[in-house]
Order: structure tokens, then sequence, then C-alpha cells
């Protein structure tokens, strides 16, 4: 008789999957200062070894799921038009920074990691990074694709393109909106579109 239980492996992605969005959902009522292992956990009721056997601190857990939920809800749709994928995705991107349960626990982050250099390290290493790279991978497909310009390199574009929106978001009282994002589309098209 087959065994009907679910594999291990798929009750193990299923347990980290639901760990990580109790951390969001904690965090964001909480924020990062009164974020710990010990509440996680217990909203989870879940040991705190379950927690600890896959993130070393709540700083490792708490980016992994803000990397989740960058990765699969908010990554680049790639339609052929760079421009139409990079406003489209700039528009849920800031969506979701504007509110719970991203924007809280990501300002809460960013302000915690200015006293602590781990952490720092951490948000760049889990998080920054990884909207980086998928800017510059779109970018780089357009490229290849004759959109923009092939003489130039455009991992700075991608920099300030991604810069540029959480600038504005974490510093600036100024909307990030659909005007503040078609001026800076417009700016990277004049300088890198292929004539």
């Amino acid at each position: 008789m087959p065994n009907e239980s679910p594999a291990p492996r798929r009750r193990g992605a299923a347990r980290t999957d639901a760990l990580l969005q109790v951390t969001l959902d904690l965090a964001a009522e909480v924020g990062y200062a009164g974020l710990s292992i010990e509440a996680i956990a217990r909203r989870a009721e879940v040991g705190k070894h379950t927690i600890y056997r896959r993130w070393p601190s709540k700083a490792a857990l708490l980016l992994d799921a803000l990397h989740r939920v960058w990765t699969s809800d908010l990554d680049y749709r790639d339609t052929g038009d760079v421009r139409a994928d990079l406003r489209e995705q700039f528009l849920r991107s800031s969506s979701a920074l504007a509110g719970p349960p991203i924007g809280p626990v990501y300002r809460a982050v960013i302000a915690e990691a200015q006293a602590d250099p781990a952490l720092r390290t951490a948000l760049h290493e889990r998080f920054l990074r990884t909207v980086e790279r998928s800017t510059l991978d779109r970018i780089t497909r357009a490229q290849r694709a004759g959109e923009l310009r092939a003489d130039v390199d455009l991992t700075f574009a991608a920099d300030v393109l991604c810069g540029t929106l959480y600038y504005r978001h974490l510093l600036t009282p100024l909307p990030v909106d659909e005007s503040a994002i078609d001026g800076l589309l417009g700016m990277f098209m004049d300088a890198y579109a292929r004539r």
C-alpha cells in the first residue's frame, strides 16, 4: 500500500514557508526590535530548535522571508519590452514597500542595520543583492536582445534604477508613483536605448 503522507522534503519545505510567513506577519506587528526567535516559535507552534536548524539568527530568518516574497511575488516578468517590464515591476515593488508586510519590516531592518554591521552585511547579501541582480539580469537580457546599447556596462545603471526607488521610499516624503517611475525610466531609456 503506497505511503499517503507527504514526502519529508515537501513537509520540510511547507514548514519553512510557514515559518517565513509567520516571521513576516509577526515582524509587521512588533517591528524588528520586538521580534524574537521565541516569539516566532510560539506563533508557529514549533520548538526554537526547529527554527535554529534552518536559520542562525532572527536577522537571517527575516531576510530570507523578505527574499522569498521578493523572488516569488515581485520578480521581473519578461515580455520582450524592457521599459514596460521595468515599469510594471517598479510599480509592484513600490506598492509592496508602501505597506505591510514588507514596508514596515524593511524599514525596521534598515534602521537596525545602521548600528549593526553584521546585519547590514546580511541585508545586502540576502536581500539587496537579489534585487540588484534581478534588475541587472533583466536589463542585460534586453541588451542581448538589441533593445539597449551593446557598448555599455549596465551594472551601475541597475544600481541607479534600484537605488533611486529605495532612496525615495526610505529617506524622503516624496512619492514613488507612476510619475516618478516614468521619469526614472525616461532617463534610463534616453541614456541606454539602442538608437
